[in-house]
C-alpha cells in the first residue's frame, strides 16, 4: 500500500480548513485516513503561528516508513525544517500560449501595414505641393486674388 501525506479539506464554503493526514494514496481526498498529523488554516495571516501545526515526531515516523508528501505538504515540511525540498524552476511559466502568440503576430502585422500606409500617404502628400510649386500660374492667381480686395 502506498501511503501519502496530504491535505484533507474541511470547513464551510469559502472558509477552508485543512487537516494534514496520512492516508492510502488511492483513497478520496476527504475520505478515511490512517492518522492526522497536523492542521493548516489558510484564512489566518501568513506570519500566524497557528496557520500550520504539525506533530513532528509522527511526521518523521511516516516519512521514515516511506510516506510521500504532496507538493503543498512538502512545502510546509520544508518551512518547518522537517524535510528538505528542492526548489523547482519552470522557465516556460511566463511564456504566453499559442493563441496569444498568434494574436500578437496578427497585431504586429496590422501595425506594420498601417505604418506602411501612413508612409505612403505622407509620401503622396509631399509630392503634391512640389508639383504645385512648379506651376508658376498658380502663384500669380493667388497674388491677383489678394490684391483685388485691397483696391475695393
Amino acid at each position: 500500500m502506498s501511503v501519502a501525506i496530504r491535505l484533507s479539506r474541511g470547513g464551510a464554503k469559502k472558509r477552508p480548513y485543512y487537516r494534514i493526514v496520512v492516508t492510502n494514496s488511492r483513497s478520496p481526498r476527504d475520505g478515511k485516513y490512517l492518522e492526522q498529523v497536523g492542521t493548516y488554516n489558510p484564512v489566518l495571516a501568513k506570519d500566524d503561528t497557528n496557520r500550520v501545526t504539525l506533530v513532528e515526531d509522527r511526521v518523521r515516523y511516516w516519512l521514515g516508513v516511506g510516506a510521500q508528501p504532496t507538493d503543498r505538504v512538502a512545502r510546509m515540511l520544508d518551512k518547518a525544517g522537517i524535510k528538505e525540498r528542492a526548489a523547482t524552476n519552470n522557465p516556460n511559466k511566463a511564456e504566453p500560449g499559442k493563441k496569444a502568440k498568434d494574436r500578437a503576430e496578427d497585431k504586429a502585422a496590422k501595425a506594420a501595414e498601417a505604418e506602411e500606409a501612413a508612409k505612403a500617404a505622407l509620401a503622396s502628400s509631399a509630392e503634391a505641393p512640389a508639383e504645385g510649386a512648379e506651376n508658376p500660374g498658380a502663384e500669380e492667381a493667388q497674388v491677383e486674388s489678394s490684391e483685388a480686395p485691397a483696391e475695393g
